[in-house]
């Protein structure tokens, strides 16, 4: 599960491992420390391993420096491709419902936060950071099988086609 801040990784996540009785990973709540406090490169790429390593998950988070790793042990990409402007309204509603409280898929210590900096980053993720992954996902396509959702709409839809596949 992969896609720009406020897209709606995490919810989707969470309710597609409902769906097929999988382990949700949110790599936020293994990411950061209490405080906001960033691991080092180094502790970062020591934690991935064994979180790759479960026998059976549904990962959700940017993280694009591993995106890589996260490709070559995953069967199945969900990208949600959302335009900037619903991710924008996505960051700003969270912000404001969860403020002041740590959320489910975040490290604990951690209380939902909103500073000009991730504002910047949720804007220019289309022009930043999306060429990145589609080039990723290009170079995987014939190993991972890739949904590339564009709307709330066809996440939804998604979502259903796993119930009724079920």
């Amino acid at each position: 599960m992969i896609g720009p801040p406020g897209a709606g990784k995490s919810h989707f996540a969470r309710q597609l491992g409902e769906r097929l009785g999988l382990p949700v990973i949110h790599l936020d709540a293994h990411y950061w420390s209490p405080g906001w406090v960033e691991p080092t490169p180094a502790e970062w790429a020591a934690r991935l391993p064994a979180l790759l390593a479960r026998p059976a998950w549904i990962m959700d988070g940017n993280y694009s420096r591993t995106l890589p790793q996260r490709l070559a042990a995953c069967d199945t990409v969900v990208f949600l491709d959302l335009p900037r402007w619903q991710c924008l309204w996505g960051v700003l509603r969270r912000a404001w419902l969860e403020r002041g409280r740590v959320r489910a898929d975040m490290a604990a210590g951690c209380p939902e936060k909103l500073d000009p900096a991730f504002l910047g980053f949720t804007w220019g993720y289309r022009r930043r950071s999306r060429p990145g992954v589609m080039r990723l996902l290009a170079q995987w396509e014939d190993r991972v099988a890739v949904h590339r959702l564009v709307s709330r709409g066809e996440a939804s839809a998604f979502l259903d086609g796993v119930s009724a596949r079920r």
